[in-house]
């Protein structure tokens, strides 16, 4: 189900994450913080079914892990406080995260050897490019 997403991934594009960010609602400098970071993901499945996400960046490291379709609490990379559900739909790993009254989706899909990561907050969406890494 979800095997295609395991492995590391590399930061190749970032299209209108600047706005996404501003969007969701991030300061100024934590939007700069988040421009320059280029992450690679690291993604694995345990034998449990928990999946794992790590985002490693030169800046900061986040680490995530998660059943589909388990809540569960998440700080995200600029200190927000959300709780988040992953589900797999057609092929897509999605995660809705929401905080303060707010929902975010992010849009996980493999193709064509490429994971691209595509964020909606409101009509506002960023598609970011990861390619797999030697």
């Amino acid at each position: 189900m979800v095997e295609q997403f395991v492995g590391k991934w590399t930061l190749v594009s970032s299209d209108n994450f600047d706005e996404y960010m501003k969007a969701v609602g991030m300061s100024f400098a934590t939007r700069q913080m988040g421009n320059l970071a280029k992450p690679n993901l690291v993604i694995s499945v345990g034998d449990d079914g928990v999946i794992s996400i790590k985002a490693e960046s030169t800046l900061k490291t986040t680490a995530i892990q998660f059943k589909l379709n388990e809540e569960f609490n998440e700080t995200t990379a600029d200190g927000r406080d959300a709780k988040s559900i992953f589900t797999f739909e057609n092929g897509k790993l999605v995660q809705k995260q929401s905080w303060e009254g707010k929902t975010t989706t992010l849009e996980r899909e493999v193709q064509d050897g490429k994971l691209t990561a595509k964020c909606v907050m409101d009509d506002v969406v960023a598609v970011r490019t990861y390619e797999k890494a030697a």
